[in-house]
């Protein structure tokens, strides 16, 4: 799976598979273990986390979710250290440490929950979103070189 290939919608928890677009709107599966299947329809807002990014102060003026989702994997592994009960100031420093040029003025802490809840869902449904571009191209490469030794 690919980070194209997720989304979120307003409203709902947790994060959805894109499926097929309907003739109404488009058909999600949520991940979670029991795939329930909705529509999202034109007035729902659904934001798919390919094209989300991280607000910063430098010349590029954001970062993708992807590279900032592969940093926490880097730096944290499968434990990022923040719950729900942790505080404004732990969480805005957890961003910090992964981000330092965030944008303090457009970043809010409910953003960074997002982010972490995030995490936590791909990491357990699907993991090799988060391996870094560099890792997934040379296992595609390696890959292929076995299927054509097989042939």
């Amino acid at each position: 799976m690919e980070l194209n290939e997720i989304a979120s919608v307003t409203g709902k928890g947790g994060l959805f598979k894109v499926l097929k677009p309907s003739r109404t709107g488009v058909i999600l599966e949520s991940l979670d273990d029991k795939k329930k299947k909705l529509i999202a329809h034109a007035h729902d807002r659904v934001s798919i986390l390919d094209e989300i990014s991280v607000y910063t102060t430098d010349a590029e003026g954001n970062v993708p979710l992807h590279t900032v989702l592969v940093k926490i994997k880097e730096e944290f592994g499968d434990d990022t250290g923040i719950d729900n009960n942790s505080s404004k100031e732990e969480i805005m420093s957890f961003l910090k440490h992964i981000l330092p040029n965030y944008d303090e003025n457009q970043v809010y802490p409910s953003d960074v929950k997002k982010i972490i809840s995030w995490y936590e869902i791909i990491l357990k449904e699907a993991p090799e979103v988060l391996e870094n571009k560099t890792e997934k191209t040379e296992k595609k490469s390696k890959k292929e070189k076995e299927d054509k030794a097989e042939k």
